[in-house]
């Protein structure tokens, strides 16, 4: 298993308990097996009967059937799920980790893709998430310990069916952080990358002509960036393990495998190899850092000042950054072990949202102008700002080379 090559230990989820939305087979079956070797006992919950037994019985080969429990379940229904939280709390008495791996793929221009296809996918890929939240989160919260992971994907034209409806999953993952601040429940959204999935692979015979192109040109074109169904799941499994130092953000698989000190990237640096990446890894570095001590000398200036002062800065930069400062730190210093480690690949696929710290010092330089009367020192101190906004902006663009 991919999973014995972390630096994780076989027990790091002893006694605790997980509900993976459709792990009857692909990236959740691969998830559910992680976690198990992790130490986790596992509910799967899969709408689909056969399925469920199916990874009832194979995950039941592999570890301690005790461990596992399968529940057909239909996550977009209310009472369903109100009913599988009351199988779940008989049986195991309570519930520390969700994983929202279920979904749908319904592929096609906005207005081609039927109105049903559009509230199926709503269904599965939102209202099911919500759904989820409400069985589990209060209980988390009285026991002051859990972990919600939401599950998001990048899309593009003739994927709307499907990515709006994951783009409003990592906004409830967004708001499920505000909204756990200062307990020990964590909540943060991870993206797969692409992958090949039996859903996945419908939904690409739908797009692919679209693109004018062949399943298998399209999938040629994304080389670089697939993982396999056992690097996805893996990377849910060991994110839910590090959820701490993920929490309040978006990241993918490989950026957990990667913490979690697994490499899955392909080696990319084949003379020859036509997929090379023209990538600037040392400047990109060089960069990082100058963001990353750019932050760490904001956030310990704003450390001393008063207690209203402080919690003010701190707030303001988290509404505007879009996660708090330790979080911005924490993922900075992992894009610099990852830029260190020359995996170019990884770098440029690592979900960080760089740009939300240029927007930040872009408010700050808008608050600049209604604090700062004196037009000399308003000046030096927009001077200052851009600087900070350059950094970022620099570091965004050698990302993406």
């Amino acid at each position: 298993m991919l999973i014995e090559q972390s630096k994780l230990h076989p027990q790091s989820l002893e006694g605790q308990i997980a509900v993976v939305s459709g792990a009857g087979r692909g990236i959740g079956f691969e998830t559910a097996r992680a976690l198990l070797w992790l130490g986790a006992r596992v509910v799967i919950a899969e709408v689909d009967e056969s399925l469920a037994r199916q990874a009832e019985i194979e995950l039941g080969r592999q570890f301690d059937p005790n461990k596992i429990l399968a529940l057909t379940t239909d996550i977009g229904d209310e009472a369903g799920v109100k009913q599988m939280a009351r199988s779940i709390f008989e049986h195991f008495g309570q519930v520390d980790i969700v994983v929202n791996n279920a979904t749908v793929t319904p592929m096609g221009a906005v207005w081609d893709v039927p109105i049903e296809q559009w509230d199926r996918s709503y269904r599965v890929n939102l209202r099911g998430p919500v759904l989820l939240a409400q069985a589990f989160v209060p209980d988390m919260l009285k026991r002051n310990y859990g972990v919600f992971a939401c599950v998001s994907s990048v899309g593009q034209a003739y994927m709307g069916a499907y990515e709006s409806f994951k783009a409003a999953q990592l906004h409830l993952g967004n708001t499920l952080d505000a909204e756990l601040e200062n307990t020990g429940v964590c909540a943060y959204t991870i993206g797969p990358g692409l992958v090949h999935t039996p859903g996945a692979e419908a939904g690409i015979r739908v797009l692919a002509p679209l693109y004018g192109k062949s399943v298998e040109e399209f999938y040629e074109l994304s080389q670089a960036h697939i993982l396999t169904v056992e690097e996805a799941g893996t990377g849910f499994a060991v994110s839910v393990a590090l959820a701490s130092q993920f929490r309040g953000q978006e990241i993918s698989s490989r950026q957990a495998l990667i913490a979690a000190g697994i490499s899955s990237a392909p080696d990319k640096t084949k003379a020859g190899d036509p997929t090379t990446f023209e990538f600037d890894s040392a400047a990109a570095l060089s960069l990082c850092r100058r963001v990353k001590d750019t932050l760490n000398e904001q956030s310990s200036g704003w450390s001393k000042r008063s207690v209203f002062e402080r919690q003010w800065m701190f707030r303001d930069f988290k509404k505007n950054a879009g996660m708090p400062v330790d979080q911005w730190q924490k993922a900075l210093t992992q894009l610099e072990t990852v830029l260190e480690s020359g995996d170019a690949l990884t770098a440029q696929q690592m979900a960080i949202p760089i740009d939300n710290l240029a927007h930040y010092y872009k408010h700050l330089m808008q608050l600049a102008e209604g604090y700062e009367k004196d037009p000399v020192k308003l000046s030096e101190q927009k001077r200052i700002m851009q600087g900070w906004v350059d950094e970022v902006d620099d570091l965004t663009r050698s990302m993406h080379q």
